[in-house]
């Protein structure tokens, strides 16, 4: 009988949710607590490239959201005035009937992971986080923002860049730190052009647009912001056209609809990477928690849903608490510290507006080296 049969997960978000579905299909039982009182989601849209299609299928969630996605094969990057450089072509890693990749709106998301938890047995508390907890070797006891205690036998910091639950581990050794960077997304209508991942790239600027559904596309855009600036809502939407007023072709024709300052989503760039191993005693941490990085790559969401799996693959094999928690360390770390260091880089590369730069080497390196299993 496994030794491992209740577990608390802190944060709902992609990385908890995932969790905690991969933890119910083995037959935990699990309790996921939610600071926000009302289960929101942050952001406009997201890419699943084609590692996270291939683990979300293992998951058992992929098909749920298929028709409320767009799939897509391939990734296109052009300069700044909307010339072609390269076309890499994507891989079916889930197998010949899914997607390479899949753009998909973070809310659509968001219902599909929450549902399934819940119908699989997730019991969820909104508005409620940890304040303590005793770790005695044979179990947790973990007393709740509420006053209420509950006894389990891991616990998992899936709650983002700013984890409490990081703090009780480590206290301030791993803080936040701004990049220098922000970005800006809007929601258009979808061009028929963009059947694909599309960025634009160039010592003027960079931007992107990725299909989430046949009739919705967003814009991206990543901007230097020295300052770490706070903008107030009826400023956004000019200085997002500012961002952009050296791009051409469709983002250039695109940035004179950014004009809805409530639908500009703004937000600078965060990072941290826990440098040693994510877990002491019988608390975990994954996701944003343990490695948050740029969005430079595309793979922030998907390090986390791997963190997800691979915890429920090892988590239920041979040996003691700590030597399957060490597995997951294992073949988690160097490849988020990949994607860390990488996205960090591209991002410090646009900065600096290094002509010399090679982003198309790096998306190619990155996309071989994700495709590998983990």
């Amino acid at each position: 009988m496994s030794d491992i049969n209740k577990v608390l997960i802190v944060g709902g978000g992609i990385g908890g949710l995932c969790a905690a579905i991969a933890l119910r299909r083995q037959g935990v039982a699990v309790d996921l607590v939610e600071i926000k009182t009302e289960w929101t989601v942050y952001g406009v849209g997201i890419i699943q490239q084609s590692n996270v299609v291939r683990e979300m299928a293992k998951l058992g969630v992929l098909d749920r959201y298929l028709d409320a996605a767009y799939a897509f094969e391939d990734v296109g990057i052009y300069d700044v005035q909307g010339n072609p450089l390269a076309r890499i072509p994507g891989q079916r890693l889930a197998g010949p009937e899914y997607p390479a990749n899949v753009g998909i709106s973070r809310l659509a998301l968001h219902q599909v992971l929450s549902d399934t938890a819940v119908e699989l047995g997730t019991q969820v508390r909104l508005g409620l986080s940890v304040a303590a907890y005793v770790d005695d070797s044979h179990g947790l006891e973990v007393t709740f923002t509420d006053n209420t205690q509950q006894r389990y036998d891991l616990m998992i910091g899936a709650d983002g860049v700013y984890s409490k639950i990081r703090g009780m581990l480590f206290a301030d050794t791993y803080t936040p730190r701004f990049t220098g960077q922000a970005v800006w997304r809007y929601n258009f209508a979808r061009h028929p052009s963009i059947d694909h991942l599309a960025t634009f790239t160039g010592a003027a600027g960079n931007a992107g647009l990725v299909p989430l559904a046949d009739n919705l596309m967003y814009l991206f855009s990543t901007s230097h912001e020295p300052d770490n600036p706070w903008y107030a809502t009826e400023q956004l939407a000019v200085t997002m056209r500012e961002r952009l007023a050296n791009m051409g072709g469709l983002v250039g024709e695109l940035r004179e609809q950014i004009i809805d300052d409530s639908q500009v989503v703004y937000k600078p760039m965060e990072v941290v990477f826990v440098d040693e191993p994510w877990f002491k005693g019988r608390v975990l941490l994954i996701g944003d928690a343990a490695h948050a990085t740029t969005p430079h790559l595309g793979q922030g969401a998907g390090m986390a849903i791997e963190d997800a799996l691979v915890l429920g693959e090892e988590l239920f094999g041979d040996g003691s608490l700590p030597e399957r928690l060490q597995r997951f360390m294992t073949r988690r770390f160097e490849r988020c510290k990949y994607i860390s260091e990488n996205s960090i880089l591209a991002g410090e590369r646009e900065m600096a507006r290094d002509p010399a730069f090679d982003r198309i080497g790096l998306t190619k390196a990155m996309l071989k080296l994700t495709a590998e299993p983990i």
